[in-house]
């Protein structure tokens, strides 16, 4: 049975509702290691290109889709280990420390490194910054320590994959809503409000006076004699009115 090829004249190209969403162990495992120790692959579905003989908007492929290729490394100096990223409009430099891919399965066993690079505009240490960001990806060998440690076969493959870094997210768009309201804010000046206001309308609606405090009490208290409630104020009337009668 051939096997299923998926890359025509350098570029990736699926069918219709088919995606490419491997995993950072499956990109190592399933398709780095298989490419340097020269085994079939489970697709061929990631075109082999130096990606830094271009700027990575002149990269095969869709640049508003990742795009992902075996590429070499050269050496950026005869007996050194550092690579030469530059490319004709710029440089790719790394950023952060490499990360360690552990399989998902067996005794955490370290597989690969993955390093993220940023693309530069111009010449280094004066480059300007773009949104171009790329994964590379190197196997690591479990018999030597993981630092020093690519497979001789095949020590210059690696695994790029290179994609366009989308600005505007959502999380941004309510910071920048925050800061507009916070300017408007700060044009219109502060603005005070009356939490008395509603108690002072319902008093008004139910033409209720104010409640007296203490120190503006005269000191003189009302006595009814038609409340039938107080036996004790009712006596006193009644005496007082014997009393008067007497008295004529």
């Amino acid at each position: 049975m051939d096997r299923l090829n998926f890359v025509k004249n350098g570029v990736l190209r699926l069918p219709p509702g088919f995606r490419f969403h491997p995993t950072d162990e499956e990109l190592v495992v399933q398709y780095l290691r298989r490419k340097i120790f020269a085994c079939p692959l489970p697709a061929s579905i990631i075109p082999d290109f130096d990606v830094c003989k271009s700027d990575p908007w002149d990269l095969p492929g869709d640049s508003d889709q990742e795009r992902y290729f075996f590429s070499t490394r050269e050496a950026k100096y005869p007996n050194g280990n550092r690579s030469n990223r530059a490319t004709g409009s710029g440089y790719w430099k790394a950023t952060g420390i490499d990360k360690q891919i552990v399989a998902s399965r067996g005794t955490n066993q370290v597989v690969g490194m993955k390093k993220t690079l940023v693309f530069y505009r111009g010449k280094p240490p004066h480059g300007s910054r773009t949104d171009w960001i790329m994964h590379e990806y190197r196997l690591v060998s479990t018999e030597t320590d993981t630092k020093n440690s690519t497979q001789s076969s095949g020590e210059n493959w690696v695994l790029c994959r290179i994609f366009l870094k989308k600005r505007g997210t959502k999380n941004e768009e309510e910071v920048t809503k925050s800061n507009s309201r916070l300017d408007a804010l700060e044009k219109t000046g502060p603005v005070f409000y009356d939490f008395l206001a509603k108690e002072k309308k319902i008093r008004a609606d139910l033409n209720l006076a104010p409640a007296l405090s203490s120190s503006g009490s005269s000191g003189v208290t009302e006595i009814s004699c038609h409340e039938p409630d107080d036996l004790e104020d009712s006596t006193s009337c009644s005496s007082l009115s014997s009393f008067r009668m007497k008295l004529h």
